[in-house]
């Protein structure tokens, strides 16, 4: 009969001070550890990242920290007679650099005399809350329509989707031009514009994520189980479909600093004496003949602006659904 060897304690030698790590690379981490890895791996969504934060840096702080009010217009005596200082460059010269040579313009000033410093953040600052307020419209409108549409579906979807047929057939210059009718113009009027027809991309994306997920196993068996329809919607479905809508929702921003941009510089988004990106830019087109440093500004703020954005929604796009080979 064979004799079965049994493994003894002397057999094995433990090894002393060997450090054995971790292989980072495919250890366990939940999903938006991974999204966030990937996301700060992407140097171009970074350079996104710090484009914006600059902008709204300056935006919030240099009104804040200069000599002078985006609505103040800089004048000097001379023998009782106020003289303005309009239309000076950065760097002035003549007449005009004795009367303000203790006065600093580092953008110029415009038409009226005030400082294009002070004016171009200002307006950054309208551009960005308007870029906020595009969040909100897609994450609460456009998101909760969409996904309530495509829950329900039959009549319930038949009605939703016909209306937004109707708003999105409808030309966005011929909404706000009946707009401007009863309406004040100013930022109340963009914004007015943006909750009528800003949502609608937002809600067909909704809609179609949810109509992919709904007969799901897990929300069988919570509609089995007893939940409520709003319950699985905005509990079950929703946290599901935040990647393809923080996705657009990134892009949807840039869309709306453009309209905002393009409202102002026809003439019916922001008035005198407020300011945007928009009723600069327009105020420097009238003087790009003569005097071209005054678009220069806010033209450049806009197109960081949107560079920004769209490198942060490609960022995000990327790191929400990685491709194989970047894993």
């Amino acid at each position: 009969m064979e004799k079965i060897y049994t493994p003894s304690q002397d057999d094995f030698e433990f090894i002393e001070g060997r450090n054995i790590e971790v292989d980072t690379n495919f250890a366990s981490q939940g999903y938006w550890r991974g999204v966030f890895v990937h996301f700060t791996k992407n140097k171009f969504a970074m350079t996104g990242v710090i484009l914006v934060t600059v902008i709204m840096l300056f935006a919030i702080f240099a009104p804040v920290f200069s000599s002078y009010t985006y609505q103040e217009i800089i004048s000097a005596n001379v023998d009782g007679k106020e003289i303005v200082a309009k239309s000076l460059s950065p760097q002035f010269a003549g007449s005009a650099e004795n009367l303000f040579a203790d006065k600093t313009f580092i953008f110029g000033t415009d038409d009226v005399g005030r400082d294009l410093w002070t004016r171009t953040w200002q307006g950054a600052r309208v551009s960005l809350i308007i870029a906020f307020v595009a969040i909100f419209i897609d994450m609460l409108i456009g998101t909760s329509y969409g996904l309530i549409s495509g829950y329900f579906g039959g009549r319930v979807d038949d009605i939703l989707q016909r209306f937004i047929e109707i708003a999105g057939s409808i030309p966005t210059l011929v909404i706000i031009s009946i707009l401007a009718i009863f309406m004040d113009k100013g930022i109340g009027l963009v914004i007015a514009s943006l909750l009528i027809t800003e949502w609608i991309g937002m809600s067909k994306i909704a809609r179609a994520e949810c109509l992919k997920l709904k007969e799901r196993e897990y929300v069988l068996a919570s509609r089995t189980l007893g939940a409520g329809s709003f319950h699985i919607i905005f509990k079950q479905i929703l946290p599901n479909t935040i990647g393809p809508i923080i996705t657009q929702v990134m892009f949807s921003i840039p869309v709306a600093i453009f309209t905002e941009a393009f409202l102002s510089f026809v003439g019916v988004g922001i008035v005198l004496p407020q300011c945007s990106i928009g009723s600069l830019i327009e105020a420097g087109f009238g003087n790009i003949t003569i005097l071209p440093y005054q678009i220069l500004p806010p033209i450049s703020v806009l197109a960081i602006l949107m560079l920004g954005f769209n490198l942060i929604g490609d960022g995000f796009r990327e790191a929400l659904a990685p491709k194989l080979e970047d894993m």
